[in-house]
């Protein structure tokens, strides 16, 4: 069965970027450009895991992550680029699993 992976950020190359390199790995994935299309498209639909940005117009993506864990359990990975220690402690506090800093190395 394919994992299903939910991709919220608002700059497209990004979206798009982490969209093809999941999918070359056998994945099928979802994405929107903000959070509050994430908190509509999640009413309707189950995801395996949602990669989340923090700096996003209209509500940010630490108050959607804690909208998230009101309701589901999946896992969450922030993805931002502030990469200070402060602002990682805030996104695992909101309820993410894990912390990715941009720019990042999809390589290998």
């Amino acid at each position: 069965m394919e994992s299903k992976i939910l991709i919220v950020d608002d700059d497209k190359d990004i979206r798009n970027l982490i969209s093809v390199y999941l999918e070359n790995e056998g994945m099928r994935t979802q994405k929107v450009e903000d959070a509050i299309e994430a908190l509509k498209l999640l009413e309707k639909r189950e995801f395996d895991l949602i990669i989340l940005d923090i700096m996003m117009p209209n509500m940010d993506g630490i108050e959607a992550c804690m909208k998230i864990r009101q309701e589901r359990n999946m896992p969450i990975i922030m993805l931002s680029a502030k990469s200070e220690a402060v602002d990682k402690i805030q996104g695992l506090a909101s309820g993410a699993d894990d912390y990715l800093s941009k720019p990042f190395n999809p390589s290998p």
